[in-house]
């Protein structure tokens, strides 16, 4: 795990019987642990579910409510050795606001002289990645579900002036019902301009504006979802090539080799993202509309968040 972000990428469980349906019966509860102050006393220690160079992730269970959780658990030691405490501070804040069925809950955090506790939500199904590397590569209704998904939650996330930044599978957990939920903020960031020009993200994911140091605004989160899909349909990502060097030349050229397999309606779409130009990109409200999206997605909403719609 290279940066305390990576800590909620590892949140790889795998259904648990009895704990997941106590999970699931528990999320609505209204004694949440965003509710008071706590403290690590107040939990149950289960399984690992992940561990890395900042700390482990946790199923935990409040003690009081049986509220099933995932506990991440960072060591101070290391966060300030690395110089990450903005980083980290600026993670809790974003996603400690966002309230959205496919985006992983923040519902509280603590600390103690050592240790720098969150308290996720748990995602059941584990992650995206592992999926993917299970089955190789995803059929065109299970991608047009989680595009569905992603799309409706970046505009969530944009309207609140939150670009993500690094959207790929691995920073994607599946819940109770296979639903995806964006999990890592780690490279995300609140501008109320949208603009921005720090470089980060994943080599593979990287928009031509970012490699180009152009100033950039919340497009950047389209080019994603191209790559994604392109990703999830094929079982690689678009621009993979043997260096690092030929990876930012086919991206800055909009190199993208469609297979023959490809759906015509996912290779329209994609098209329609990977752009050069961040101003031709196909907006989130049009994704959401789009005929392939319309006629392959599956998504199901939550009772919760079928209320609250």
């Amino acid at each position: 795990m290279s940066s305390p972000k990576a800590a909620v990428q590892l949140g790889r469980a795998q259904p648990a019987g009895e704990a997941v349906t106590a999970a699931n019966q528990t999320a609505q509860q209204p004694s949440s642990p965003a509710m008071r102050r706590l403290k690590i006393d107040d939990f149950e220690i289960g399984r690992p579910l992940g561990k890395g160079k900042f700390g482990n992730v946790y199923l935990a269970r409040l003690k009081e409510s049986h509220f099933i959780v995932a506990l991440k658990v960072l060591f101070k030691s290391q966060i300030e050795k690395e110089g990450l405490e903005h980083q980290l501070r600026r993670e809790i804040e974003i996603q400690a606001h966002l309230q959205h069925p496919n985006i992983l809950r923040l519902y509280n955090y603590f600390h103690d002289a050592r240790r720098v506790y969150l308290i996720l939500e748990f995602a059941p199904r584990g992650e995206l990645y592992k999926e993917l590397q299970k089955s190789e590569k995803l059929d065109e209704q299970r991608t047009a579900t989680i595009i569905e998904e992603l799309a409706d939650a970046l505009t969530y996330c944009h309207e609140k002036k939150v670009i993500h930044r690094d959207i790929k599978p691995e920073n994607l957990l599946l819940g109770f019902r296979g639903e995806v939920k964006i999990a890592d903020f780690g490279w995300s960031v609140h501008t109320p301009s949208l603009r921005r020009k720090t470089m980060c993200g994943t080599l593979d994911y990287l928009p031509p504006e970012m490699i180009e140091g152009r100033t950039y605004d919340e497009k950047v989160d389209l080019w994603c979802i191209g790559v994604l899909c392109y990703e999830l349909l094929v079982g690689y990502p678009p621009f993979e090539s043997t260096s690092h060097s030929e990876t930012y030349r086919r991206i800055l050229k909009v190199d993208v080799r469609f297979p023959l397999s490809m759906p015509l309606g996912a290779r329209d779409l994609i098209s329609k993202l990977l752009r050069y130009q961040p101003l031709e990109r196909l907006p989130l409200a049009q994704i959401l509309k789009h005929p392939w999206v319309q006629v392959h997605s599956r998504r199901v909403l939550p009772p919760c968040a079928q209320m609250a719609s």
